[in-house]
């Protein structure tokens, strides 16, 4: 399985951004997939976690109400949709997936639980 994260780039604050996440070489249809990010000096931290029927989602506190995660399982394709960006969300953006299948309705939102990650791409916002 490949990931590969698109979309990043420099924006100023209040700005938006979308993220993708595109699968290659198995379907990841009955997934959960998450986004992580990456600051410099930090520690890389779970943003949002999506299970495999779309219905079930995690995010974490400082992004509730501005980002959004949505997949397309036809597509093979994961998405991160970023609003009201602050500069506090500057970071290397980070896809994931896990081995296996999982039940509808799960998601993970510990990094070791994930085996599959894409190369990152960098979100920077200014004030």
């Amino acid at each position: 399985v490949q990931l590969q994260a698109s979309g990043g780039g420099s924006v100023q604050a209040g700005g938006s951004l979308r993220l993708s996440c595109a699968a290659s070489g198995r379907t990841l249809s009955r997934r959960y997939m998450g986004w992580f990010r990456q600051a410099p000096g930090k520690e890389r931290d779970i943003v949002a976690a999506i299970a495999w029927y779309g219905r079930d989602t995690y995010y974490t506190d400082s992004v509730k109400g501005r980002f959004t995660i949505s997949r397309d399982n036809a597509k093979n394709t994961f998405y991160l949709q970023m609003n009201s960006l602050k500069p506090e969300d500057t970071a290397v953006y980070y896809c994931a997936a896990p081995m296996g299948d999982s039940s509808h309705y799960y998601y993970s939102i510990d990094p070791s639980q994930y085996q599959y990650w894409g190369r990152g791409t960098l979100v920077t916002v200014s004030s």
